[in-house]
């Protein structure tokens, strides 16, 4: 009569049957399976509502800029540098790219057909101020807000949003599959009119 133990001894079945049965370490081994997917979508959380946080952030820039200036009746190029200084820092803590803020005052004519024309600008690129559109220059406005011999106040809010993921040390190139979500633009753009004087003069803006 065969010995049925000593024949799964001889091919190593029973060990593997022994293998099989034993629980040990099984938790261990799940937590190792399910941490990686648990961490991911943690950091994925994560991510998302701080881009949701800064996106709201980036239209809060453009409004209170536009705010500050309307509440002038005149003004200069050290106080509008001043105010975009201020805008800029509604962003923090999110430090890994830097803000583009533009102004425009804008004039629009008391013509049959309205001119909707540049009075002056200032920008903030890169931490560098400068003036940007020319007096002059022709530009354009929602057709509701192009009334007759008015004044506006445009302001536009831009960030290039680069992830916590996407963003290495010394900000160097990121390459692969997370180079997709590195620069995700966030902008807005705000219309207000003056509320001091018929129109905010900029002395040393041209």
């Amino acid at each position: 009569m065969f010995d049925i133990k000593a024949l799964m001894d001889v091919f190593g079945l029973r060990r593997l049957q022994q293998l099989w049965q034993d629980q040990r370490g099984v938790a261990a081994l799940e937590f190792a399976l399910i941490a990686p997917l648990l961490l991911s979508l943690y950091l994925v959380t994560m991510e998302v509502s701080q881009g949701i946080e800064t996106n709201k952030k980036v239209s809060r820039v453009g409004s209170m800029v536009a705010d500050l200036i309307t509440q002038q009746d005149k003004i200069t190029t050290t106080e509008l540098d001043a105010i975009m200084a201020i805008g800029e820092s509604i962003l923090q803590p999110y430090n890994r790219t830097k803000p583009t803020i533009i102004i425009t005052a804008i004039q629009i004519s008391n013509d049959a057909t309205p001119k909707v024309e540049v009075e002056w600008s200032r920008k903030l690129v890169n931490g560098d101020y400068s003036a940007d559109a020319l007096h002059g220059d022709p530009t354009t406005v929602p057709e509701k807000l192009k009334i007759k011999d008015s004044f506006l106040i445009r302001v536009q809010s831009n960030l290039s949003y680069s992830p916590v993921i996407t963003w290495g040390t010394q900000q160097k190139k990121v390459l692969g599959l997370t180079a997709a979500f590195d620069g995700i633009s966030m902008a807005e753009t705000y219309y207000l009119r003056p509320r001091m004087s018929a129109s905010i003069p900029c002395s040393n803006c041209y």
